[in-house]
């Protein structure tokens, strides 16, 4: 990897590492937060790579339009793109497509359904990765490294490939890949345009083993063709998990806000055991069967009535695709069903938590005796790697072997198949009743599971696979 040591790096995902907020009436620039900062800052923070991102928000725009520098002098350039076609690409075609075809949510009774509108987006979704291509044509330097970043931007290889050939590209899919099956459920000439230009690239990345073989099989199903790279070879396929940021998460879970955080739950839990979850209100997430299983347990068990808590952070997302505000009712509806159901003067068994509070998050993570991560589907999951890592209850992890998550950790954790309610409340169950002893040694393994791997691994293996 002597090659890389020097190359210069680009960096290029839909979300950056900075973002605006008005503050007084001043643009304050904020650092990033999430696996994707932590994995890739580094190389930004030592002033060997640039980022490309999206402006996406009023205040990003403004900034983009003042020429407002970036934080800390990084060299992150926002693209200030147009707002309908930026809307249409992420909106219809990133998150209610794209998203849903890898994560095999859609009810193929009624959707998806392909008009004109559809098709409207698109084409915008292509002019998107065309301005992003364009942004790196223009600013890359010669011979530089592209590290392009998940589903937002699979189709920009042709126009680097045609205009840039020095570059060399590797686009890392932070979700599962659908495999044939579902993915033949896009319209042929768009499921081909999409394949054709990640097999431009001179790797394409994945979480997991898993994923890399269904982008593979997709290959073999529908033969991409139209590889303009002077080299005639189809693109290396490799998988490689990211990690959670140890040093970033440990400083947070020290902090003085943080102990105040657990000093509120200590004091509201008493000596309750405490079940957890923290996700993203997603659909992928599968947050309405986890609350089943736990109404499931409750039934089963009257003798942990009143001795345990299920703390549920359920951050908001994609508010405005109808299927999400839908399935936050569903959600919301469950939770006020167990509680009414099995809830006391004194015990409320289900507290959910909606308001985004990464350090109250934290806080809980270190607090918890069961963490229940149980996705239909997931990339990855970079919870089931934190919680083990700032625990200090000897916690146990019971986790969907459909998460990215399952291939590293799944030595360690309880097992559940996400669509099986009776298994999975069955699994919380073992996961209380272990003893000390029992909890000790699977929580140890688990941190030495998460601790085999560092955000620095993943961006080497990118960097190692654009030689």
């Amino acid at each position: 990897m002597s090659e890389n040591r020097e190359r210069p790096v680009v960096i290029v995902s839909n979300r950056g590492p900075v973002s605006y907020r008005v503050d007084q009436g001043e643009l304050v620039g904020m650092r990033g937060a999430g696996g994707l900062v932590s994995g890739l800052g580094p190389l930004l923070e030592s002033g060997r790579a640039s980022w490309i991102a999206a402006a996406l928000s009023p205040a990003d725009r403004s900034a983009v339009a003042a020429g407002t520098a970036t934080p800390d002098g990084l060299a992150v350039r926002l693209l200030s793109l147009d707002p309908v076609d930026q809307g249409l690409a992420y909106d219809l075609i990133s998150n209610q497509t794209l998203w849903f075809i890898h994560h095999g949510l859609f009810d193929l009774t009624r959707s998806p359904s392909y008009t004109a509108q559809w098709y409207e987006a698109w084409d915008a979704y292509r002019r998107i990765n065309q301005e992003f291509a364009r942004a790196v044509c223009e600013s890359a330097p010669d011979g530089a490294a592209v590290l392009i970043q998940d589903y937002h931007l699979t189709l920009m290889a042709p126009m680097l490939a045609a205009e840039r050939p020095d570059l060399s590209t590797v686009h890392f899919h932070h979700t599962p890949f659908a495999g044939p099956d579902m993915l033949r459920v896009l319209p042929p000439a768009v499921r081909d345009e999409m394949l054709n230009s990640l097999n431009a690239h001179h790797a394409c990345g994945f979480h997991t083993s898993d994923w890399a073989e269904n982008f593979s099989q997709d290959l073999l199903r529908w033969p991409a063709g139209g590889n303009d790279r002077p080299e005639s070879s189809p693109a290396k396929i490799f998988a490689s998990s990211l990690s959670t940021d140890a040093a970033d998460l440990r400083s947070t879970a020290q902090s003085e806000q943080c102990e105040e955080n657990l000093r509120a739950l200590e004091e509201a839990l008493g000596d309750s055991q405490l079940i957890l979850r923290i996700d993203r209100m997603e659909l992928s997430k599968n947050i309405l069967r986890g609350f089943q299983a736990y109404d499931l347990l409750l039934q089963q068990r009257s003798d942990l009535h009143g001795r345990v808590v299920f703390l549920a952070c359920c951050y908001p997302s994609r508010e405005n695709v109808p299927e999400y505000a839908l399935y936050k009712e569903q959600v919301a509806a469950e939770v006020a069903l167990v509680n009414a159901r099995w809830g006391t003067a004194t015990w409320q068994p289900i507290q959910f938590e909606t308001d985004d509070d990464y350090v109250r998050s934290v806080a809980a993570l270190r607090r918890y005796d069961v963490l229940l991560v149980n996705p239909i589907r997931d990339g990855l999951n970079l919870v089931a790697k934190e919680g083990p890592l700032i625990n200090e209850r000897s916690g146990q992890l019971v986790l969907s072997t459909e998460a990215g998550a399952w291939a590293e950790l799944g030595s360690a954790a309880l097992g559940v198949n996400p669509f099986d309610v009776e298994q999975t409340a069955q699994m919380l169950g073992v996961a209380l009743d272990r003893s000390p002893q029992e909890r000790s040694t699977s929580a140890a393994e688990l941190a030495q599971l998460v601790a085999k791997r560092t955000p620095m691994d993943w961006l080497q293996d990118q960097l190692a696979a654009a030689d």
